[in-house]
């Protein structure tokens, strides 16, 4: 009978120590261990003996929802589309993410950028997976609909693509965050860094590309490479 105990208390013993918090994929719908979950096979609780349910996808679901401190989701700021959409960057959320900053009426190294954005989007054949970003940095003159025209104009009007107006401080902000320099020297023109930057589907970013018309295998590997995660 002292044996018998013995190998009953073993069991448990290994039953509630097989609870894994991390990777665990059961939990018991009544919780009686708490918020504690198994890696085993479904079957029945310990205690209460009903049938553990799978929160495999829930706790993906926590994960995927949340947002580190480098990332550029933490930003509040408004945006307007050339759609005429209102939106936040975290909005966004979800895809690889392809952003540099032009305005419309540059007419030196802005169509250079916007070849070297469409080169690249060509390479990457997963289209629905990556989001070609444009951000103004003349708000004041790049309305919507000015974007809206330039889009169709360069053939970058697909939904991959995505033209953003901002405010004055919050475009100013953002190019903070990218490191990217911009001067107004003339009432519609503009000296600035020439940066194509990518960020992971939570918004950090992963990777440079600077300058113009430079080779871009490094920046195509890595969206590649973000693309498959």
């Amino acid at each position: 009978m002292k044996s018998l105990k013995h190998i009953a208390f073993l069991l448990l013993f290994i039953t509630i120590n097989s609870c894994k918090k991390d990777t665990a994929t059961y939990q018991c719908p009544m919780q009686c261990e708490g918020e504690n979950t198994f890696s085993s096979k479904a079957g029945n609780c310990a205690i209460c003996k009903m049938d553990l349910k799978s929160v495999s996808k829930k706790i993906e679901k926590i994960a995927s929802d949340e947002i580190s401190d480098e990332s550029i989701f933490n930003l509040t700021s408004k945006w307007n589309t050339e759609e005429g959409k209102s939106i936040e960057l975290k909005d966004l959320k979800g895809k690889t993410l392809v952003i540099v900053m032009i305005y419309t009426t540059c007419q030196a190294a802005c169509p250079r950028l916007v070849a070297d954005m469409r080169n690249i989007e060509k390479q990457i054949l997963k289209k629905d997976n990556v989001q070609y970003v444009m951000i103004s940095i003349d708000p004041e003159t790049d309305t919507p609909e000015k974007l809206k025209v330039f889009a169709i104009e360069n053939k970058m009007d697909g939904e991959q693509w995505t033209f953003l107006q901002g405010t004055v401080s919050s475009v100013r902000e953002f190019a903070n965050v990218l490191a990217v320099k911009y001067k107004q020297i003339s009432p519609l023109d503009f000296s600035h860094s020439n940066i194509i930057s990518v960020f992971n589907s939570g918004g950090e970013l992963v990777h440079q590309q600077e300058g113009l018309g430079v080779d871009n295998k490094e920046t195509v590997s890595k969206i590649l490479e973000l693309v498959k995660q």
